[in-house]
């Protein structure tokens, strides 16, 4: 049998290859950021090639490492489904989904119970660490992000069509000096989550005001807690319309009477081949479906 290199080298590889750093693929793997260097050497050594152009802190595949990539990736995958298939029981299905806490929270939880009347034997594993496309085929069969793309090399399907909101403090608009004009923002912080880098400077753009900056930009990874903070009067949330409305938080209001179409969409993504798995074919079918129903 041909000599083979080891495991751990090929997932830490592959880790590192969809997350395009040393430090999220060590934290994905629970491994030190060196542990997992020396793994990524041993197999280049093995390989007798460098797989990875080095960038500061960041590392970028090479034309070896981005075919490398393409070859083992479907190889891990059937590896992947073969275990799946051997731990689970026959009546039983699994999904592994990844999803953001506010989506979730605000329209993929209340729903549940009616997946689970209809589909009874279908689990679902929630994970909401983030990095969703990344790490599909590798720990994900499907995921919810947010993003304004999908790359074409995955199946993608748009599930909502969003405008901007602004989003603060009840007692902005009812103090003694209410904010009323989007030039009153240069006295006040704009939250901004990361996964929607552009959405302040977006929002300003097409209201008309390209110069227009705020006090500060803080950024947060949790879209719970963006409201919180708006609603604490910590600054004014940059979100999505569907985030004010879910919300039901009567501290909160739009601030505002500017329309702005959003740059940003939650999507359902997962590797085209696992859309014929049972699993992710009956969540995708079913979470359709719900949305459709919403009018979104």
């Amino acid at each position: 049998m041909r000599r083979l290199p080891p495991l751990t080298a090929i997932e830490a590889f592959v880790q590192v290859a969809r997350l395009g750093s040393i430090k999220a693929a060590a934290e994905e793997l629970a491994l030190s950021s060196p542990a997992l260097s020396r793994r990524i050497q041993s197999l280049e050594r093995f390989i007798g090639k460098p797989l990875f152009e080095r960038r500061h802190q960041a590392l970028r595949l090479n034309d070896d490492g981005d075919r490398l990539l393409g070859l083992i990736a479907p190889a891990l995958d059937a590896m992947t489904d073969a275990v799946e298939a051997m731990t689970s029981g026959s009546e039983l299905l699994r999904l592994r989904l990844g999803v953001l806490p506010l989506f979730a929270t605000q329209r993929l939880l209340p729903k549940l119970p009616e997946l689970k009347r209809k589909h009874p034997e279908l689990h679902l594993d929630v994970d909401t660490a983030g990095y969703g496309v990344a790490r599909l085929g590798d720990g994900l069969d499907a995921a919810i992000v947010i993003a304004r793309d999908i790359d074409p090399g995955f199946y993608s399907k748009r599930l909502d069509r969003n405008r901007v909101h602004v989003i603060g403090s009840r007692a902005l608009v009812e103090g003694p000096d209410p904010v009323t004009r989007p030039e009153q923002l240069a006295k006040l912080t704009a939250l901004v989550h990361r996964d929607m880098p552009e959405t302040f400077t977006a929002w300003r753009a097409a209201a008309g005001f390209p110069d227009l900056e705020p006090l500060a930009i803080d950024h947060f990874d949790s879209g719970n807690l963006m409201l919180e903070a708006a609603a604490q009067g910590l600054g004014v949330a940059f979100m999505l319309e569907s985030h004010f409305e879910a919300a039901r938080d009567q501290r909160l209001v739009q601030l505002f009477d500017l329309t702005v179409e959003s740059h940003y969409s939650y999507w359902f993504v997962c590797r085209p081949r696992a859309l014929g798995q049972r699993p992710v074919r009956i969540f995708h079918d079913w979470l359709i479906e719900a949305l459709d129903a919403e009018g979104l």
